[in-house]
């Protein structure tokens, strides 16, 4: 199989994968899809995912990786926890994804070369999923910015929430930004994804993922300060209409931010604080403290609990937490032990991303579009000379879109 061709089928599962992670919940769509329909579809993507990868890897070369062996370990709680069905068999089913899941990663992790590969793969793909976003936008406003989310933007042709399309757009902005720094794009390529993304963040009025993505972008930038023309400009223009912005649109910014909401309600997170003060107030066995209570739908008393560190230690206990933990740790600490590069700038963006929306997301402990986002990061943090190549050896200028 040409190296081209490899290169696209690589690009397929790594879609299937984030089709997978998209999720059965969220608004009403234009079209009403059966719940059980998108399960059906989703898990259906993870299966071919799979069966693409090993199809791809029969040898199965793989790279040795801790971000993947701890990952691995991370179903040991998974299965304990859930084998004793107190959240049902929905848990083992869960368990199940949740293997499979981790099974692709290993097999993909034959061609993880610190190259921005996957990195344009995450670009085009998410850049696809909000295409649909904004299609559904123009197709009916009012399904698209409904009156129950507040009037924020959501998914009208399939179920996503504003959280989901804040942090898709935040991620491919952010990134996207880093490429054309590393002259990795041309402008017009990076305007097509990054404005409409910058719009669509807006739309959803997702403060999360918009600090994230200031945050993100303002350490993978002073990781290239130092060794960067471009980036030292960028960074300096940027603090500039930052400061300009936030004198001459103070009110407006502040009306955004707040998104209607009174000072009791912002101080309690929208309600989480309470939900989170209840979970950690339950009583618990030893076991259930340990290995937690199986893998769930990521709520407490039927609601959602919004932060990846406890809904890890809800359904996978103290041990799932140390294991999520140490996954934050060791791929934290290999981008700060790499010299200054572009690669290391978008893993660098990526983590810190993930470790400032598991506050008030969950994902991190079962299979998530954090979970791809973290794998992006220890894709680019690879050493390349034991990698096998998805691309020709001669040089060549890939554009975003």
């Amino acid at each position: 199989m040409g190296a081209d061709r490899t290169s696209k089928t690589v690009g397929i599962v790594w879609g299937l994968l984030i089709l997978n992670t998209l999720g059965s919940t969220g608004a009403k769509t234009i079209v009403p899809l059966p719940r059980s329909l998108i399960q059906m579809v989703t898990m259906g993507a993870l299966v071919a995912a799979f069966a693409l990868a090993l199809a791809l890897n029969l040898r199965l070369r793989i790279r040795a990786s801790a971000f993947l062996l701890l990952l691995t370990l991370l179903l040991v709680p998974s299965v304990i926890s859930s084998a004793n069905l107190e959240s049902g068999f929905g848990a083992l089913f869960r368990c199940t994804r949740l293997a499979l899941f981790v099974g692709t990663l290993w097999l993909l992790s034959r061609w993880w070369d610190g190259s921005p590969t996957f990195v344009r793969h995450h670009i085009r793909l998410y850049f696809a999923v909000l295409a649909s976003v904004a299609a559904g936008l123009l197709i009916s406003p009012g399904a698209a910015m409904p009156e129950l989310y507040g009037g924020r933007l959501v998914g009208a042709l399939w179920p996503l929430t504003p959280p989901q399309i804040g942090q898709y757009a935040a991620v491919i902005t952010g990134l996207t930004v880093l490429l054309l720094l590393g002259r990795q794009t041309d402008r017009r390529s990076a305007a097509v994804v990054i404005v409409p993304a910058l719009v669509l963040l807006a739309l959803t009025h997702t403060r999360t993922a918009t600090l994230g993505l200031l945050i993100g972008l303002v350490l993978a930038i002073g990781s290239l300060v130092l060794t960067s023309a471009a980036a030292r400009r960028f960074f300096a223009w940027s603090v500039l209409c930052a400061t300009v912005a936030a004198v001459a649109f103070n009110s407006a910014l502040q009306a955004w931010f707040l998104r209607g909401q009174s000072k009791e309600n912002f101080s309690n997170l929208t309600g989480r604080a309470k939900v989170w003060d209840a979970l950690l107030a339950a009583p618990r066995t030893a076991s259930e403290q340990l290995f937690g209570s199986g893998l769930g739908d990521k709520s407490f008393g039927g609601l959602p609990i919004d932060n990846s560190w406890l809904a890890v230690y809800h359904e996978q206990g103290l041990t799932g937490t140390a294991i999520v933990a140490a996954v934050i740790l060791v791929l934290g600490g290999v981008a700060l032990l790499r010299p200054p590069s572009l690669p290391r700038a978008c893993a660098i963006f990526l983590i810190s991303y993930c470790a400032i929306a598991s506050y008030t997301e969950a994902g991190l402990g079962d299979a998530s579009p954090y979970l791809l986002h973290l794998t992006v990061a220890a894709s680019l943090l690879a050493a390349p000379a034991a990698a096998t190549p998805l691309l020709p050896q001669r040089a060549r200028t890939s554009e975003v879109t």
